[in-house]
């Protein structure tokens, strides 16, 4: 099957976060968004026919995720995308996967001990840390010597590790996750490894599944198929944890202390046909996204070579070190905003002031007109000295 992901989906009136609500963030309604990090395309008509196909049933009662059907499509996906052996025993359900990473952190951590996450950091990691009473304990990407001094601290009990990374993009080899877990076993660090891009990689690059990795400590990959497969309104997630102790009390905070064990239907419905038949429609837009990141490369190459940006080795989200052009956050927003009517988030939502977040999961169309909008603000600011 050919699928066309140039035809742009008009997401106006679908209650749509980036669209229909870009004046939450940005305080201007009717901006052109590349902010949150959802894609403008449709799903896998895959995905679409199975919904379809559940619809048509008409009855939508409480539901199990605890069936061969979910478990051995998750199995099969880590088999023949990852070569990754994964047994079904060892998955769990959850409605996101950022409510994984709070129920872990309150399985495997008490209150004032020590989280590490790598910066630039998704933003979320820190909202639920410093929510949980937890102490965020950051290390910057390439820091080894920072990471050890960190982990080997007496009160540090979890890293959290986002893989791929987010914002950068950054596909972690399969020698720096064999360091990350020697440092973690040796200081008795559980991890949490937030794999939701993983399905993102572009080739070279190859993402390597956690479950290689960490033996027989405490840890768990936590991850979902909808960015990959742009599903995330249906809701869900799944996780795989190690050992069987903290599984089984994970499982049992999931039903009996959150009352969250009946799963979204419909996003198991989705999850199986995604990974039993979507892989084709996931080639496919993997190489478009590439293209959307090369052309987005070519025009700052030419336009700005100083910052010498090379796109990212997962994902769709643009991550741009402006500070060589020595322009100022607050300007720089107000040219998008003002002077060009779109929306970029800055890299200070992830503790990295100087930098943007330019989401490029759209048709190439739109993605030219982020671009040139970006090009035309830098250049504005340039000549006026950055101000």
């Amino acid at each position: 099957m050919t699928y066309d992901f140039g035809v742009p989906v008009d997401r106006h009136g679908t209650w749509c976060t980036q669209w229909d609500y870009v004046e939450d963030r940005f305080g201007v309604p009717d901006l052109l968004p590349f902010t949150i990090s959802d894609m403008d395309f449709e799903t896998a008509p895959e995905i679409v026919a199975a919904l379809r196909t559940r619809l048509d049933h008409g009855v939508f009662g409480y539901s199990r995720w605890r069936q061969d059907d979910f478990l051995s499509a998750v199995v099969h996906w880590y088999a023949t995308r990852h070569a990754t052996p994964v047994a079904p025993g060892t998955i769990v359900y959850a409605p996101s996967v950022v409510y994984q990473v709070s129920r872990l952190l309150r399985l495997w951590s008490r209150p004032g001990e020590g989280v590490v996450a790598h910066t630039p950091m998704y933003d979320a990691f820190p909202k639920t840390v410093a929510a949980l009473g937890r102490e965020l304990r950051p290390c910057p990407l390439d820091d080894w010597a920072g990471l050890e001094r960190l982990l080997a601290l007496p009160d540090t009990t979890v890293l959290l590790l986002c893989s791929p990374h987010n914002p950068t993009g950054r596909v972690w080899t399969a020698d720096e996750l064999d360091r990350t877990a020697r440092l973690c076993a040796r200081y008795g660090v559980a991890v949490i490894s937030d794999e939701i891009h993983s399905d993102l990689a572009h080739p070279p690059h190859i993402h390597r599944p956690w479950a290689l990795h960490g033996g027989e400590g405490r840890w768990a990959v936590v991850t979902s198929a909808s960015k990959s497969f742009n599903i995330p309104a249906l809701t869900g997630s799944y996780g795989i944890i190690g050992d069987a102790a903290s599984r089984d009390a994970y499982l049992r905070a999931l039903k009996e202390a959150d009352g969250l064990s009946s799963p979204a239907v419909l996003s198991l419905v989705a999850h199986i046909a995604a990974y039993r038949e979507g892989a084709p429609w996931l080639d496919a837009l993997r190489g478009y996204l590439a293209g959307n990141l090369a052309m987005v490369a070519g025009r700052l190459r030419a336009e700005f070579p100083q910052l010498g940006w090379e796109p990212p080795q997962a994902g769709y989200l643009a991550w741009i070190d402006v500070r060589p052009l020595g322009v100022a956050d607050d300007a720089l927003q107000r040219e998008l905003i003002e002077g060009e009517q779109v929306a970029v988030i800055p890299g200070s939502a992830y503790g990295s002031p100087g930098w943007l977040r330019l989401n490029v999961g759209c048709p190439r169309s739109k993605a030219e007109r982020g671009v040139e909008a970006l090009v035309r603000a830098l250049r504005r600011l340039t000549r006026s000295g950055g101000r």
